[in-house]
């Protein structure tokens, strides 16, 4: 096996656990080594340090597989390796559906397999892992047995490994639509059509999060619960509104909710669950709203969801600016002969921006804290008096430190105080090596939303 050999001069970050050797930080590699294939990566001095596959046309020249000297990714070593992976997802994830295989955190880089039910969904991003896709399908059949496993290698980053997009069937029976659960609700994921593999497993917990959320508003509705007497059942506490009457709306006390970026509707069914009294679910894309429109059926939420396709950016401004022409006219300082636009205005008790990454590259950092910046002070200018805002950002290169000044920015010039609730990071089935900044991308955020006047 070909060896590669690191500068004396490079910082030991390789041995701090960090799955990467850049071009940079090799001084030579030795004859024989070919592109995909593995390699021996030693120090200066020749000491055995990881092997991993070898790839020069990518900055990320070695991508490490193990520690230990290994001959070949072969079957047998898939089957290992998956076998760790499910005994991982076993002890914290009691559905079937997860992400089984999460790249350089599983010691598998390049590759990702998602789990749904007795599907599976495979990506494989780099060189050294698309050279054995044969043995990663037998593997994963060994060790799951699956009904079909489906490949969505259609992203951009293979083009930078000098590979082709891909997608298609490897094994089995492969459905378009598969139906999992996700906290016990129902989802109808498109593993064909659909983002990525079809499904954000990573904010699994993150949505169950919200659940405290979700209850505890009837009272600033004016229903209160008081004893009533019923000549049959005796004394009943019933919820009654300002006028005593009895409330029967089942949801009374639950949350307005606007989910923003909703994808498959994901916050949307969890608001549900724990008991919103009306979400509205936004989404630029028809398809994502029919995948939402679909889950809430599924669920039996169809009552109190209402859709909306389009623009998070504009529809929230577009709310924020008829707030404002509202209460303008209350003062009397707006001219009221002409009618208000329709359907602004509107107001919610939590609000929830789940957006895609904003910053893909470190030159988009600049951009991406306008974007954010901007929905959540729009976002937060829409929550009801002692609401909450539910935010996240799932850009790697949007540091924590960042998003949260960027948050405080926008509280600043919304004229708002915010109390951190909670915060969050990716789901247990997304695990995370100590020391591999880039594993860190996922923030979660819940802020209290208060006015300062």
């Amino acid at each position: 096996m070909a060896a590669v050999i690191l500068q004396r001069s490079r910082k030991k970050r390789l041995e701090q656990g960090h799955p990467w050797v850049y071009k940079s930080e090799i001084d030579r590699v030795e004859e024989g080594a070919l592109p995909g294939d593995l390699v021996e990566v030693v120090n200066h001095q020749g000491r055995y340090l990881a092997t991993g596959y070898y790839n020069p046309a990518s900055q990320i020249t070695v991508r490490i597989v193990s520690y230990k000297p290994i001959q070949a990714m072969d079957t047998a070593f898939f089957v290992e390796r998956f076998t760790d992976c499910l005994r991982h997802r076993s002890r914290f994830v009691q559905e079937d559906a997860y992400r089984l295989v999460y790249g350089e955190a599983d010691f598998l880089p390049g590759l990702i397999v998602d789990r749904f039910g007795d599907v599976l969904v495979v990506q494989l991003l780099t060189l050294g892992m698309d050279k054995h896709r044969d043995e990663i399908v037998e593997a994963l059949w060994q060790v799951l047995q699956p009904k079909g496993i489906y490949e969505r290698s259609d992203v951009g980053v293979r083009e930078i490994e000098g590979l082709e997009q891909v997608k298609g069937p490897l094994y089995g029976d492969c459905p378009r639509h598969v139906t999992v659960t996700e906290n016990g609700l129902l989802i109808s994921v498109d593993i064909m059509e659909g983002q990525k593999t079809g499904y954000f497993f990573d904010q699994r917990e993150n949505r169950a999060s919200i659940a405290p959320l979700m209850l505890g508003w009837g009272e600033k509705s004016g229903i209160r619960l008081q004893e009533l007497e019923d000549a049959e059942a005796g004394t009943r506490l019933v919820p009654v509104n300002k006028s005593g009457k009895e409330v029967t709306f089942p949801y009374w006390d639950g949350a307005t909710v606007l989910e923003c970026f909703s994808h498959t509707g994901s916050f949307t069914l969890h608001a549900c669950k724990y008991g919103a009294k009306k979400v509205t679910c936004l989404d630029i894309s028809e398809h994502a709203i029919e995948s939402a429109r679909e889950n809430v059926k599924l669920n039996g939420f169809e009552d109190r969801v209402e859709f909306v396709v389009a623009d998070a950016f504009d529809y929230l401004r577009s709310q924020v600016k008829g707030q404002e022409e509202r209460k303008a006219r209350a003062e009397g300082k707006a001219d009221t002969s002409t009618p208000l636009a329709p359907g602004t205005g509107r107001t919610w008790d939590v609000v929830i921006l789940d957006p895609p990454a904003f910053a893909k590259t470190r030159k988009a950092v600049a951009g991406a804290c306008r974007g954010y910046k901007d929905i959540n002070l729009h976002g937060m200018k829409l929550v009801n008096e002692g609401g909450y805002l539910v935010t996240a950002s799932c850009s790697y290169h949007m540091r924590p430190d960042l998003f949260l000044s960027t948050i405080a920015e926008a509280a600043e010039d919304a004229g708002k105080i915010l109390r951190l609730v909670e915060w969050r990071a990716a789901g247990k089935d997304h695990p995370q090596i100590l020391g591999v900044d880039e594993g860190h991308y996922l923030k979660f955020a819940i802020f209290e939303v208060r006015s300062k006047v």
